[in-house]
């Protein structure tokens, strides 16, 4: 990532050194999963459609601890290897929005609400931003080469509500109180980075 762009990491101080993380990152550019890993303090184990493991890219993301994700059914499977990462202690990377959009957390799915609350481990949200300001000349699909991307870690929450409740209204609770701590993160991001 910082041979092609020029990150500028905001907070990653806050990420928890040790234990269970969930990274909850906003999704606008195919980079901003890639970017996060390339600039977080620990490995990041992200859910990624199934899809996107074929030839030589799936070979690489099986290599590096990605998650395959069947996003057209209860994928069992994913969801077992994502709470054996948090079991181990380990980070794992969520797009709470499910695919790419907008980037501004304004339609949680509710995985990551299971997840947190299932496993305990705490929410750092994530915000990636720049990746969609400036395409380049040569990839349109990608950002402008030796652009900036700013990747601000705000302050790990937990998602429960110290119950234990894992019930459907506790998930949807959870769902509400993490789409409030994940708006005012990006809307602090945006302030902090000036975009």
């Amino acid at each position: 990532m910082y041979g092609f762009w020029k990150p500028r990491v905001l907070g990653a101080w806050r990420v928890p050194a040790t234990g269970p993380v969930i990274m909850a990152v906003n999704h606008a550019h195919n980079i901003d999963g890639p970017m996060l890993m390339g600039t977080a303090p620990r490995p990041v184990h992200f859910l990624i459609k199934k899809e996107a493991f074929v030839g030589p890219l799936g070979s690489f993301l099986d290599g590096i601890g990605q998650l395959k994700v069947d996003r057209e059914s209860t994928d069992r499977n994913a969801i077992g290897n994502a709470l054996g990462v948090l079991e181990q202690g380990g980070v794992l990377g969520i797009f709470p929005e499910g695919t790419r959009g907008e980037g501004d957390f304004a339609s949680l799915r509710a995985g990551l609400a299971y997840f947190a609350v299932r496993s305990g481990a705490p929410i750092v949200p994530v915000a990636v931003l720049g990746s969609t300001e400036r395409p380049g000349r040569l990839v349109k699909g990608l950002p402008a080469l030796r652009s900036r991307v700013d990747v601000v870690f705000g302050e790990a929450f937990e998602a429960g509500d110290g119950s234990g409740r894992r019930t459907r209204k506790a998930l949807d609770e959870a769902t509400l109180r993490i789409q409030e701590h994940l708006t005012g993160h990006l809307k602090n991001a945006r302030r902090l980075t000036g975009r």
